[in-house]
């Protein structure tokens, strides 16, 4: 656990200055320097994913966390209708998108690809919020 611990701190502190100088943002250095420690590029992590998913969702959560104590009530309270509709909308049309794309042309099952779809549809939104704070952009009218 403690040799997993110290891969995962020293990817992040080698994947994420980098991403950023690229101009890039903190969220996809992490996934650039998770893909590569993972189970299909350089082994360094998991079998085949299981033994990471722990992490990934404790991460996951921390993060949704952390949005969540920035936003503030009233101002969430009278953005609900653009919220509720362009984000059910996002939402909806990345878990479409990826449940096509798992379901026909991977051919998983309706299972797998419901719940890739999904579990893809609610991390976008994370990292799409995560990505305008780093950029400054959430207070813009786009933010």
């Amino acid at each position: 656990m403690l040799q997993n611990a110290i891969i995962y701190l020293g990817t992040a502190l080698v994947f994420v200055p980098l991403a950023k100088k690229m101009g890039i943002g903190s969220v996809l250095g992490y996934l650039i320097g998770g893909i590569l420690i993972g189970p299909y590029v350089l082994s360094f992590i998991g079998k085949e994913g299981e033994d990471v998913m722990h992490a990934t969702e404790f991460g996951v959560v921390m993060m949704l966390f952390l949005i969540g104590l920035e936003i503030n009530p009233r101002s969430f309270w009278n953005m609900r209708k653009q919220i509720i509709g362009l984000g059910g909308l996002q939402m909806a049309l990345t878990a479409i998108f990826v449940y096509i794309l798992f379901k026909y042309f991977f051919e998983y099952s309706v299972n797998t690809s419901l719940a890739v779809a999904l579990g893809f549809a609610m991390s976008s939104t994370a990292i799409v919020l995560q990505t305008l704070k780093e950029k400054g952009l959430e207070k813009t009218i786009a933010g």
